[in-house]
């Protein structure tokens, strides 16, 4: 169980209850599902840590703190605290979700202290029935959405809907850029019951557009027509050899290397011992390779052959694939991080984009300013203690070789 004066510490590790709890904010609005700031006195006995997952010396601990940069020292979310680890945490919301005919707006902001390199900060909306004890990478889910990042290569925005017709999560078409740095970014998905979305990273757009043109949820509208195929005497190519172009009758008897004409024999040559002097060989300048002939325009090019399309008779079009929330019952993280130390804040769930705002200016907006000036000030503090550090060193090796040349004189005199 734990203790509420314990989680109010700052900063202290804990482990949460594993009983199942509501998830639900100080605050709740009509048209909110969800909502957590982790500030409450409460907020930890709404989350459950899976104990069956993996093994407890497998599992990090999350930390309850605001953080190297803050705004206010009371506005606090969760941390990851130990290298190497896994990550799992779930909460029951208020009610079931099904946005069906409404917006789904899911947000929730993530600041990594670390200089992160390897590791998921990805949320997800979990659907039906769940063992929250069990919880982890092999439960369904709905939605998955966030950072991952692994390597230079791998540095990148999750957006990741189950679609039951197909029975598969499917992973956005074009990757969506993420955030690196050490300060808090506020991650928005929005999905509009006309089946657009878009991306939001600190409230500016960086994807949007039609689902089923960003997603394949759908099979093609049209297919190749499987009773055509391209007529045997159709031509294709573009260009020919040209049939009046003659290779010249000299061209085979110039040799690709001859003797170098400038090369002497040496004055220390013995035929008797190294045997017939011989030039060496040198690239022919007058060689022109192989012989081809020319290539002109195809007189009869028809240009290349596009296969016709017909509809496709399996095709069945989707009114409702902004629906991806019809039974969503619980949020939760699962994550592997080789590095930890990413704060995650400001969760909502909720089907207005207008109520997600109104959460992100009592949060992540008060913040963000007052935690860039202290992350900047900091950052020119160290690098100025750097450079001092670094002169101290040079100064202090000028001061070694004077007094080695000092040293050299003495035992010269």
């Amino acid at each position: 169980m734990l203790y509420p004066e314990l989680c109010d510490s700052d900063p202290e590790l804990f482990s949460l209850s594993s009983h199942v709890v509501q998830f639900s904010h100080y605050l709740q609005l009509s048209d909110t599902i969800s909502q957590e700031n982790f500030n409450s006195a409460n907020w930890a006995d709404r989350w459950t840590v899976p104990s069956k997952w993996k093994a407890a010396g497998d599992l990090g601990q999350w930390k309850h703190t605001s953080g190297e940069f803050f705004a206010d020292a009371s506005d606090k979310g969760v941390q990851t605290s130990e290298d190497a680890r896994f990550y799992g945490m779930s909460a029951k919301m208020d009610s079931t979700f099904d946005n069906t005919g409404k917006q789904l707006v899911l947000q929730f902001s993530v600041k990594h202290e670390q200089d992160i390199d390897c590791g998921g900060a990805y949320i997800k909306l979990l659907n039906g029935s769940v063992d929250q004890d069990t919880f982890g990478g092999d439960t369904p889910y709905s939605i998955m959405f966030g950072p991952d990042v692994c390597g230079s290569s791998k540095r990148k925005t999750h957006v990741i809907f189950n679609y039951p017709p197909k029975n598969d999560n499917l992973l956005i078409k074009d990757e969506v850029k993420t955030e690196t740095d050490h300060l808090s970014h506020l991650y928005t998905l929005v999905v509009e019951p006309d089946n657009t979305f878009k991306v939001m990273i600190d409230q500016k757009v960086v994807r949007e557009g039609a689902m089923d043109a960003a997603w394949y949820f759908l099979l093609p509208k049209e297919i190749k027509d499987p009773d055509m195929k391209k007529p045997a005497d159709w031509v294709d190519a573009k260009q020919i050899p040209d049939p009046a172009d003659v290779k010249p009758d000299n061209w085979d008897n110039i040799p690709a290397s001859i003797p170098d004409a400038e090369a002497s024999k040496p004055d220390d040559w013995d035929e008797e011992e190294d045997g017939e002097w011989e030039a060496p060989m040198v690239d022919n300048p007058e060689y022109k390779g192989d012989w081809r002939p020319k290539m002109i325009e195809n007189p009869d090019y028809k240009g290349a052959w596009v296969h016709p399309l017909i509809p496709n008779p399996a095709f069945i079009q989707d009114p409702n694939l902004h629906a991806r929330c019809t039974d969503c019952t619980h949020v939760g993280f699962e994550l592997w991080q080789v590095k930890s130390g990413t704060i995650f804040d400001d969760i909502i769930v909720t089907d207005s984009l207008e109520e997600a705002n109104a959460d992100a200016a009592e949060g992540f907006l008060k913040r963000q300013g007052p935690e860039k000036e202290q992350h900047d000030a900091a950052e020119k503090e160290r690098m100025e203690a750097a450079a001092a550090a670094r002169k101290e060193q040079e100064t202090a090796a000028t001061g070694d070789e004077d007094a080695e040349e000092e040293a050299d004189d003495h035992t010269e005199l």
